[in-house]
């Protein structure tokens, strides 16, 4: 096996798909190969754009991943995948995770910068 191109507590990204741990009720993952990600979206978070938010949603386009000390972070990874609901990340640290996704996603697929949610 062999090493993860990134991984912290929630998050891996290994060699197939990129894993979000505790996506799923109650601590389900979630696996999404490279190829079905179409774009990323880096955003930063306030109080009311999803910093709040530990887990699950307050807005339906988007589902946040189970995160404890997503307060204590500003930036968020949300990912389109062809579908209504966009899972919306927090890495601990998203810069690297935006470069294993842009160096692992299909071609033609973007990792957009800025904005808020």
């Amino acid at each position: 096996m062999t090493a993860p191109y990134y991984q912290d507590r929630w998050i891996t990204c290994d060699r197939d798909a990129l894993r979000i741990r505790g996506y799923y009720f109650p601590w389900g993952t979630k696996a999404i190969p490279y190829a079905a990600i179409r774009s990323v979206r880096r955003v930063e978070m306030g109080v009311l754009t999803g910093q709040g938010r530990i887990w699950g949603t307050g807005h339906p386009r988007y589902w946040a991943s189970l995160d404890p000390r997503r307060m204590s972070k500003t930036t968020a990874l949300v990912l389109d995948l062809g579908r209504r609901v966009r899972p919306f990340l927090t890495p601990d640290d998203p810069e690297a995770v935006a470069a294993v996704l842009r160096a692992r996603m299909p071609p033609g697929a973007v990792v957009e910068s800025g904005g808020r949610r």
